[in-house]
């Protein structure tokens, strides 16, 4: 069915303010792709699937990749999972989430290049040099783009190609993001929206369009390779036959827009008006919230993101979050619970033992050659109990530093909605509280970037017929937090906690110097 047909029958038929059937939500994350079924009738979550993907192994420190193929696999599992539960003729929209920033090549005809860089990769230190002072230096490239130029962005990643692979780069033709290549793959069409493309540090986060000085400093002929920029609440297509018949839906169930997993995790978790703030504790940690005009960070450690609901989303990210926790648990051969009641036996603060958990560097601070460090080891504190504890505060402080920075550019939270792995825990909870000082609670649906994706597509399919639809009356009816999570700051852990702040921002920035020949060192013995 011609897509332009399919929008008259949509518009035609879909009366209500939200029409009221199941959409798919999909995060396809670092280490698996997450899948639900929302039911807008019950408004209840009433499928969930996953499927693993991995990194790939044996490459140069820095160096975070993935192959793309891996991704489509464990999208394919994870719906035909969903699927068999559900009566799949009532689907009608599918919303993708995936992770930021990540570079996918791909030549003419569609194929795949190369493996995708990673948000999490390292690698493009010197391009981040390299086009920072081509565009005039950090102010500058923060004036005409609104972000810094960091590592884990798009663009310099495009620039390494460029540099490292020249062969490579030759055939490039299509730049996507890990969300608009399963995007592709559903529909086949070429297409980044504001939210996510507001990552790429290739868009004026003010503007919302392409930048030009940015494009011209990797290669003029870039603009060529882009997609068209779109409006978060557009549709880009409906599935594909064969991928519709896979799945047994309908041929005119719609994909909208999705977004990065940020993005979709504040559609699932109602952060879409100003007042909400939330914290991701998964493999990164996140911190964001809702603003209605840009907040550009002049230092550049905030990102001045886009949302994926028409709005902006000042972001802290940070590289070091459960993969710290879960290698200490793996250290001490602990499940999860003997990890909590370690931590639980271990007084706050870990008795003055600090731990900078820099082990894959670092974004917020942005300090890409940062490794680990503990600080105030001795006999007490060199125990599995207190190097758990002062993981897990580490990595809860590393996310604070951004919160406060967030909070001098005017987004202060009077509480903190709390999503990932780490939300979880309750003794976790109750350190994130301590340290933000404000009440922190987790949602009755952990799948916060799934459930985003499912909102956005209904929000989408809703806008076709109603243009003034509001995505938050959606999120006032499906998005719930689960009230026996909250817990509340304790005073004086608080005030203890910001002692051991203020010691780990000065061991960040007194080892900024250190970092690079210690990684130097590391990778002259690695040879």
């Amino acid at each position: 069915m011609d897509f332009d047909v399919f929008l008259g029958i949509i518009r035609s038929e879909y009366k209500k303010p939200f029409p009221m059937s199941i959409y798919i939500g999909i995060d396809s994350g670092t280490q698996s792709t997450k899948a639900i079924a929302l039911d807008l009738d019950s408004g209840k979550v009433v499928a969930e699937a996953r499927a693993p993907h991995r990194l790939i192994s044996g490459l140069p420190v820095g160096h975070m990749e993935q192959h793309p193929a891996e991704w489509v696999a464990a999208l394919d599992t994870s719906i035909g999972a969903v699927a068999a539960q559900i009566d799949r003729t009532r689907v009608v929209g599918i919303g993708v989430s995936g992770q930021q920033h990540g570079f996918v090549p791909l030549d003419k005809t569609g194929e795949v290049i190369r493996p995708a860089k990673l948000w999490c990769d390292t690698s493009t230190m010197e391009e981040c040099a390299i086009l920072t002072k081509k565009l005039g230096g950090e102010k500058a490239v923060i004036r005409k783009v609104g972000l810094a130029m960091l590592p884990g962005f798009t663009a310099p990643k495009v620039l390494w190609l460029k540099r490292h692979e020249p062969k490579n780069y030759q055939r490039l033709r299509h730049v996507l993001l890990p969300h608009d290549y399963l995007n592709y793959y559903l529909t086949g069409k070429y297409f980044m929206e504001h939210g996510d493309a507001s990552g790429t540090a290739l868009m004026n986060v003010r503007t919302r369009r392409w930048s030009r000085p940015v494009i011209n400093a990797i290669d003029p002929a870039l603009a060529d390779y882009l997609p068209p920029l779109s409006a978060s609440d557009a549709l880009v297509g409906t599935l594909r036959d064969e991928v519709a018949k896979k799945y047994g839906f309908r041929a005119d169930v719609v994909v909208s827009a999705g977004g990065g997993d940020n993005m979709m995790g504040a559609i699932g978790t109602g952060n879409v008006k100003a007042g909400v703030v939330t914290a991701s504790f998964g493999t990164s940690g996140t911190i964001y919230a809702h603003a209605e005009s840009p907040v550009v960070d002049p230092s550049g450690e905030i990102a001045a993101f886009c949302g994926s609901t028409g709005g902006w989303m000042p972001l802290l990210c940070t590289m070091n979050v459960t993969t710290v926790t879960e290698q200490v648990r793996s250290l001490f051969n602990y499940d999860h619970s003997a990890l909590a009641d370690a931590v639980a036996a271990t007084p706050a603060g870990a008795d003055g033992l600090v731990m900078l958990p820099y082990l894959e560097g670092e974004r917020t601070p942005n300090v890409p050659t940062g490794s680990g460090v503990y600080l105030g080891l001795n006999q007490q504190t060199l125990k599995p109990g207190h190097l758990a504890r002062a993981a897990m505060e580490g990595v809860t402080l590393g996310m604070n530093y951004g919160l406060q920075r967030l909070a001098g550019l005017g987004v202060k939270a009077r509480e903190i909605r709390v999503t990932g792995g780490g939300a979880k825990s309750p003794i976790w909870r109750q350190i994130m509280a301590d340290v933000f000082g404000v009440p922190v609670v987790a949602m009755v649906e952990d799948e916060g970037a799934a459930l985003g994706g499912a909102l956005q597509a209904a929000w989408a399919v809703a806008r076709q017929s109603r243009p003034n639809a509001k995505i938050s009356k959606l999120t006032e009816r499906i998005v719930a937090k689960d009230e026996s999570t909250r817990v509340k700051p304790n005073k004086a852990r608080t005030r203890h906690y910001q002692e051991l702040q203020a010691v780990q921002n000065e061991l960040s920035g007194a080892l900024r110097r250190v970092f690079p020949l210690q990684r130097a060192l590391t990778a002259t013995t690695a040879g």
